[in-house]
């Protein structure tokens, strides 16, 4: 079933403009998409480096003044106080400055004794960018690369990830400079050290900051968080287990939350890609079908990604990594691919595929996935990129500059805010489920289980009082769709339905925003309008004593 949410306006500043502006100016910025002509006349920064490589958290702050352009007159607009036009922008934009800043960062160090029996001092860091709805959420990311300008990005986009898919939790990051690869036993040893600092610096806690999984973190690791914290600091606390999420099940998780990134994904590319008046501007049909994609990064996200999207007729033709990447035009099974990197460690030499010489962003194909890391396509290649869908599973893959040349290209780009909130999303549901003490389908599971057959009964009794019992009694043989649901939804089957309601919901959302302010395919200004728009509201209601 494909959907038509209408025809999209153009990006022309046309109406949008103040009436006060120079005849010239006007004209010369009628040709502009209506974000770029507000930033100029209210001096909001644009977040492009000449160089095209920003700072990641001037990045994303660019990206916030962008959306703040589009969305500040509405703003002042609906102030329902007795104040004077003056003061009202006046307090609009006192607020928006302390939306965009990072409200804390922690920096530690702590040392760890290698198997040489050298001692090695290892840094990490903990970034909470707002407290506006608490707990702060934001994953642990083990990296050499971390740095404080990461880690305050990540915390940031973690802010305006959650209000996009309406998740109730301020943004947090945090990262440990560290290879886990180069290291065995002391990685628990490192994982103990900076969770107790956490816990000193009253920045852990099920009400006050929930970390979860990232990059070269899963499982295992939140298990150590939790232990550690249940065992120094929550010994009294019934809810000690909720203060982190992407635990193993028998420590309180989830199931569903291993994949829900990339499930996520999947489900925010469907949204878009079932959308005819979408599809027509790129000049694409709708639906999954013969659509090719490549993914760059065949981690824990990009690689359900890959399973979901193939799942659906969707055909994988390259995959790439650090090491190398592979190509096939008759596609990539996944399950295949896994397992070979299982057991290889890589995807190289991966058979039936060809090493892909080159960049495999470049790669012919319809929907690219960056799913590896930040700063990924930028001016350099940006004119290269031959997708016409680019679906952002990793934080931050494209630069401002990359991004403006893709809205003239007229490429779709799928935010980053928008398309991995699947698992912020499936950790609200985990994060909640251990706050209830039960799973979810327990209470209800038997009861819809009788309930469906009774309904089936119910009918068979109906049919045979109106047309007897000649031969026997009349069978009702239910749908295959409802056969596998006549047992009751189990918690797998209410995180899948919870994830895709909250991602085409928020796809509903960014839609129609991008509608209203005329901003054609510029989603990701569109998804900044909606998180502004949604942690103003709170700013603003609960007043500023609270910042």
């Amino acid at each position: 079933m494909y959907r038509y949410f209408g025809e999209l306006l153009t990006r022309g500043a046309g109406g949008v403009l103040a009436s006060g502006c120079p005849p010239a100016t006007a004209a010369a910025d009628s040709v502009l998409p209506a974000s770029v002509s507000l930033l100029r006349h209210r001096g909001y920064s644009q977040a492009v480096d000449p160089a095209d490589d920003p700072n990641f958290f001037t990045m994303v702050e660019g990206f916030f003044d962008k959306g703040a352009a589009i969305v500040e007159d509405k703003l002042v607009e609906d102030l329902k106080t007795r104040e004077t036009a003056e003061q009202k922008r006046s307090r609009v934009r006192g607020i928006l400055r302390i939306i965009k800043p990072c409200n804390h960062v922690l920096s530690v160090s702590f040392p760890i004794k290698r198997d040489s029996g050298e001692w090695e001092v290892i840094e990490g860091y903990r970034a909470q960018h707002s407290q506006h709805r608490t707990p702060c959420k934001g994953g642990i990311r083990y990296s050499t690369e971390v740095s404080v300008d990461e880690v305050k990005a990540l915390a940031s986009l973690m802010t305006y990830k959650c209000a996009v898919v309406d998740v109730p939790f301020g943004g947090a990051k945090a990262g440990v400079k560290i290879n886990p690869k180069k290291y065995s036993h002391q990685l628990t040893w490192a994982n103990f050290h900076f969770t107790s600092v956490l816990n000193r610096s009253a920045l852990a806690g099920p009400g006050i900051d929930v970390p979860a999984p990232d990059m070269s973190t899963g499982e295992r690791e939140m298990s150590w968080i939790a232990d550690t914290f249940a065992t120094v600091m929550g010994h009294n606390d019934i809810n000690a287990h909720a203060c982190v999420t992407g635990k193993p099940i028998s420590q309180g998780g989830i199931h569903g939350r291993i994949s829900a990134t990339g499930r996520g994904v999947f489900h925010g590319i469907e949204n878009f890609i079932n959308e005819a008046s979408y599809m027509s501007q790129l000049g694409m049909y709708p639906g999954f079908q013969d659509k090719t994609f490549v993914i760059q990064g065949f981690g824990n996200v990009g690689l359900h990604t890959m399973r979901y999207l193939h799942r659906f007729g969707a055909k994988c033709v390259g995959v790439g990594e650090v090491d190398g990447s592979i190509w096939n035009p008759e596609g990539i099974n996944p399950k295949e691919l896994e397992d070979y990197k299982l057991a290889n460690g890589t995807i190289v030499g991966f058979p039936d595929s060809t090493p892909y010489e080159g960049s495999i962003l470049e790669a012919d194909c319809d929907i690219l996935i960056p799913a590896a890391s930040e700063k990924q396509l930028t001016k350099s290649n940006a004119n290269k990129i031959k997708a016409k869908i680019i679906a952002e599973g990793a934080n931050g893959p494209t630069t401002p500059e990359a991004d403006r040349i893709f809205l003239e290209r007229n490429i779709l780009v799928i935010p980053d805010m928008y398309l991995n909130a699947g698992g912020v999303t499936v950790s609200y549901f985990e994060w909640l489920k251990n706050l209830n003490h039960v799973s979810y389908g327990r209470l209800t599971f038997k009861y819809e289980r009788d309930s469906n057959y009774h309904l089936l009964m119910s009918v068979q009794e109906s049919l045979e009082r109106k047309f007897g019992k000649h031969g026997g009694s009349v069978p009702i043989v239910p749908t295959s769709e409802f056969q596998a649901r006549i047992a009751g939804a189990s918690e797998k089957d209410i995180v899948h339905s919870g994830l895709a309601y909250t991602m085409e919901r928020s796809a509903r959302q960014i839609m129609r925003t991008a509608n209203k302010y005329n901003l054609g395919l510029d989603l990701r200004t569109a998804a900044y309008v909606n998180a502004i728009e949604k942690v103003f509201k709170v700013y603003s209601e609960a007043g500023l004593i609270i910042t």
